[in-house]
């Protein structure tokens, strides 16, 4: 067990330090390339860094205010129409980037959140409130429905499938 987390942290420890190597090279080949790279590099932290702050945020108050079996109540493989209901608005509130919510979900899944719980997460995320004023203009507001409907109701299938599989194999990454 333990020679899986050093592996791990290894790899991040390389993919970081690959990361570096490519932006030396690439300073010493396109100066400019190089700066512009690290421009869009430093928006999109700045950017994500409150969203990480929230996803922490809330992983905290989690870790803090629920215990395990709490949280395996709600969200495991037999949490039931609750459970998809609570993590579809779950989904559907989140903002930013999937990924700063992949640690959130992690420790979710660790404490027992089954895996079509945290595919749902993920799944309703496509549904964007503050875009729907948007979309309605552009597609109007049948389309707009429906699309939603579909979207929530294909989570639920998504759920349902998701918990078919063998849990043993989907949740392999999730013991480290």
């Amino acid at each position: 067990m333990k020679t899986k987390k050093s592996a791990k942290k290894l790899y991040g420890v390389y993919f970081t330090l690959i990361v570096i190597t490519i932006y030396i090279i690439i300073f010493f080949l396109d100066l400019n390339g190089a700066k512009e790279s690290l421009k869009v590099s430093l928006k999109v932290l700045i950017s994500v860094i409150p969203i990480l702050f929230v996803a922490i945020l809330f992983s905290s108050l989690i870790n803090y205010f629920f215990k395990a079996k709490k949280i395996s109540k709600y969200f495991n493989r037999k949490s039931g129409i609750k459970g998809w209901a609570v993590v579809s608005v779950a989904g559907i509130i989140s903002h930013g980037p999937p990924y700063v919510w992949f640690q959130l979900i992690k420790d979710l899944r660790e404490k027992g959140m089954s895996t079509g719980i945290a595919a749902v997460f993920f799944y309703n995320r496509a549904i964007k409130i503050p875009l729907l004023p948007m979309m309605i203009f552009y597609f109007g507001l049948k389309f707009t429905i429906v699309l939603n409907l579909f979207i929530l109701i294909t989570s639920f299938l998504v759920w349902k499938i998701m918990n078919l599989f063998n849990t043993d194999f989907l949740n392999e990454k999730v013991s480290h």
